[in-house]
């Protein structure tokens, strides 16, 4: 059987009326047996909120009723809506719970519990919309087979257990009906509920596309595909009918929000087409995602990703001796941090890292504790207010004139680091968050336009 799954964002399951909407593009594509949700837009921040450790008691409620008046206003929708109140009711039951408990006690493994609430939510109630739209249809509890480490908040799958699991416990159920089931969430060997951090819903629907060896998976968002660049920075950005995985990689991992940055990578393991789409119009198409495109441009697209921060390390150890790198770099290990872009000089080694990389809860990358690691071996600068702004294409780093071209464009602005060279596929500047907006309208105006 070929298989496609599905995944439809928060803003796709925002209500009642755009479950009902999402559930019809389900049941006109016979092939879409697996549907993978995210939270109703605006749950997971809620949620979120309530992990914080400064929330009064009056927020608190006011976050809670907030969460139930999401839930509640979709069940109003159904005409059967006692067949999945009770079950709501129930969660609803375990957020309040879980809030109170972290007054107490800080545990990431409670905050995860936590965070996973809204998807457990969507799964019922987008199952039971695709019933009374007449479709044979079932909610699966994804911790069933989504297994992961033990890391909360930003928990890494075990792709060969996950693998294992889906072919035993949720193959057999798509023979027959639509399956219904929760993105961003896991669970550890031990049972634990795990989460992959923010975005993650994508990264979940291509894990199982993966694991149940699908022909494609389609992510619809409130978009029309992917552009040029965010329409909302360029008014003449334009869709690409289609991009090849390396570029989507890219795109994903330098700022394309329409796409997490981890969901290429099963997908390019597998060689899955990818395609996304609006949900508010599928008529009008998408973008395909495929492992070769027919064109391959030298500019495919320009990205932008706020919220950089710059680590500058400075150290006089790095003069003519071996290992600062090796030293740095397992530190970052050590507090599992991933590094972006990295410049060095003789006694300088520069950084970039993403805020937007924080696990589940909004948690920060930078905490005293690696601060206080790395301040043993160097001396630690930290930058912030940044912005990454990124030229997605071909062949960037042999063909000529690249440079000249782009930076004659950057001509007014102040860029303060420069990578290029490492991908044939992008050159990336890093800027003042002031300027990121404007740096991104020149770049595409002069490229694109």
């Amino acid at each position: 059987m070929s298989l496609v799954v599905a995944k439809f964002g928060g803003t796709s399951v925002a209500c009642h009326y755009s479950m009902v909407r999402c559930a019809q593009i389900v049941i006109n594509s016979p092939m879409t047996r697996l549907v993978v949700v995210s939270a109703s837009s605006g749950v997971t921040n809620c949620l979120v909120e309530l992990t914080q450790s400064n929330i009064n008691d009056q927020q608190r409620q006011t976050l809670l009723t907030e969460i139930a008046k999401i839930q509640y206003g979709i069940c109003d929708g159904l005409s059967r809506r006692a067949e999945v109140l009770s079950n709501i009711d129930v969660i609803l039951s375990r957020i309040a719970e879980l809030s109170d408990a972290l007054v107490l006690n800080r545990s990431k493994a409670l905050m995860d519990e936590l965070l996973a609430t809204g998807e457990q939510c969507s799964a019922l109630l987008f199952a039971a919309v695709l019933r009374e739209q007449g479709a044979n249809a079932q909610a699966f509890d994804v911790r069933q087979v989504l297994r992961t480490d033990n890391h909360f908040g930003r928990a890494e799958p075990q792709i060969a257990f996950i693998a294992d699991l889906a072919q035993t416990q949720l193959a057999p159920l798509l023979q027959s009906q639509v399956i219904v089931t929760q993105g961003f969430v896991g669970a550890d060997v031990d049972g634990n509920t795990t989460t992959l951090g923010r975005g993650g819903s994508d990264y979940s629907a291509a894990l199982l596309a993966e694991a149940l060896q699908a022909s494609a998976v389609e992510i619809w968002t409130d978009v029309a595909g992917i552009y040029t660049t965010d329409p909302r920075l360029a008014p003449n950005a334009r869709p690409l009918k289609e991009i090849s995985f390396n570029e989507a990689a890219e795109m994903a991992t330098f700022g394309a929000k329409v796409l997490h940055p981890a969901t290429i990578l099963p997908a390019v393991r597998q060689q899955i087409n990818v395609f996304v789409g609006s949900s508010k119009a599928p008529e009008e198409g998408g973008t395909w995602i495929r492992h070769q495109t027919e064109d391959s441009p030298v500019f495919r697209a320009v990205t932008l990703r706020k919220d950089q921060t710059l680590l500058n390390l400075h150290s006089l150890q790095m003069l003519h001796t071996q290992g600062f790198l090796a030293e740095t770099f397992a530190t970052l290990a050590k507090h599992k941090i991933s590094v972006d872009l990295i410049t060095t000089s003789e006694v300088n080694v520069s950084l970039t890292l993403d805020k937007t990389g924080s696990d589940s809860s909004g948690q920060g990358l930078l905490t005293e504790a690696l601060l206080a690691d790395l301040s043993e071996h160097c001396r630690v600068k930290v930058e912030d207010q940044l912005a990454l702004v990124a030229i997605i294409g071909n062949k960037i780093a042999s063909t000529a004139g690249i440079c000249a071209r782009v930076f004659n464009v950057l001509v007014d602005f102040n860029v303060r680091m420069i990578c290029q060279g490492a991908s044939p596929h992008n050159l990336c500047v890093l800027v003042s968050a002031a300027d990121a907006s404007a740096v991104v309208q020149a770049l595409h105006s002069d490229l694109f336009e």
